[in-house]
């Protein structure tokens, strides 16, 4: 049984009829358990859905999330969308009638609307119930933390009926609370970011010391060397030969930092909360839901996390113009010796011996891993279960722990 179904079970209990209040604060704490033991946003949206679905008969739904940086609307969530919606193209972030009714400030907390979907309309309209399963319309849920707005939740069933008073009560709380949870994950990432911005900071130390140090030896050594040139000049050379040794290694020292702080594809953020950023952006665009997990157990360096954000991007576009996916799954795991990033589509798959690694870009991966001393491996399948997935696994050196 799902999990979001096992807790579905614990809100209901047998025997007589629950008394209404009882049961609504049943189906909170259902879905306030599914918010905060998630360990993603996603994750926890999808549960949220489940729980919906299973306790008020709402069987299908998605959720349209704003990106706190771009501005673009992304799906971040789905349950049992009809055939006609599953087309990625179908849900990508454009305009249609729930998001203009939100962005116009028509949807708000205490005024949750039921609407006609835009997106179904074509579809309904040539009364293609095989593609529509019968939905056309559908109960938009904003979600907002305090006054800020964060996107919308839908919910719907084949056979439409209105929403109790106790039900719209109902979704509003619900709404209130992921709308608590999303706020958490935010806050979490713009921690993670400030930690990086205190670790470029101290990178930037670390080199004004370094070189200042390096310069104050050979400033010592070749004054040194002045003082014997003439009668010592086997000790001159002694103290020359330690100048130009101090001065390769300070110039190893700086050149090392620098790769570090130099400008990145990752703009200050840690390696996950990039790659979640990137993903937001990549289903805003194409519709392809990207599912993100892993842990940031500690620091990389920032050259490694450059590296592997450029080959995430590159597997991302190889599913936009290849893979005809639908989902995709992007794992990130540490251990103390090595970081492996991993992206698996759902899509056609390949056969990589019968395509130019150039084509999939497949070449400029396996550089970029093989810059960090690591490896690429990229797996296809044309057969169901079809798909591609590529990983890359890189050391992480003694000194950069």
């Amino acid at each position: 049984m799902p999990e979001h179904q096992r807790e579905a079970a614990t809100a209901k209990q047998p025997g007589r009829a629950e008394d209404p209040h009882i049961r609504e604060l049943r189906i909170l704490n259902a879905i306030a358990e599914a918010l905060n033991s998630s360990p993603d946003v996603q994750q926890a949206l999808e549960r949220t859905l489940g729980l919906v679905a299973d306790l008020l008969g709402l069987r299908t739904g998605w959720v349209w999330l704003r990106d706190a940086e771009t501005g673009q609307f992304y799906n971040a969530a789905a349950r049992n969308l009809p055939p006609y919606l599953q087309a990625p193209v179908r849900m990508t972030g454009h305009q249609c009638w729930c998001i203009e009714e939100f962005n116009e400030g028509a949807l708000t907390p205490k005024n949750i609307d039921v609407l006609e979907c835009s997106r179904l309309r074509p579809a309904v309209q040539r009364q293609a119930t095989d593609l529509t399963h019968g939905l056309a319309y559908h109960a938009s849920v904003p979600l907002y933390f305090q006054d800020k707005p964060l996107g919308i939740l839908n919910v719907t069933g084949p056979s439409w009926r209105r929403l109790t008073d106790e039900e719209l009560h109902l979704l509003s709380t619900i709404a209130y609370q992921v709308g608590i949870a999303i706020e958490r994950a935010r806050l979490a990432d713009e921690s993670a970011q400030l930690a990086r911005a205190e670790e470029r900071a101290r990178l930037a130390r670390e080199i004004h010391d370094t070189l200042a140090q390096g310069l104050t030896a050979i400033a010592l050594h070749l004054e040194g060397a002045l003082h014997h040139l003439t009668a010592q000049p086997e000790r001159a050379r002694q103290r020359l030969q330690r100048a130009l040794l101090t001065t390769r290694e300070s110039l190893e020292d700086a050149r090392r930092s620098v790769l570090d702080l130099r400008a990145s594809p990752l703009t200050g953020k840690p390696l996950l909360t990039a790659v979640r950023a990137l993903s937001r952006k990549f289903t805003s665009e194409t519709g392809i839901r990207v599912r993100v997990r892993g842990e940031a157990t500690r620091p990389l360096p920032m050259r490694v996390e450059a590296e592997l954000y450029r080959i995430a991007q590159e597997a991302l576009v190889n599913v936009r113009r290849h893979a005809e996916a639908t989902d995709v799954e992007i794992v990130l795991q540490q251990t103390p010796r090595r970081v492996r990033l991993s992206v698996r589509d759902k899509g056609h798959g390949f056969d990589p011996r019968a395509v130019s690694a150039e084509r999939h870009g497949l070449v400029g991966m396996r550089e970029r891993a093989k810059l960090l001393g690591g490896t690429l491996r990229v797996t296809s399948r044309r057969r169901p279960p079809s798909g591609t997935t590529v990983v890359a696994t890189v050391p992480v050196a003694e000194r950069e722990r």
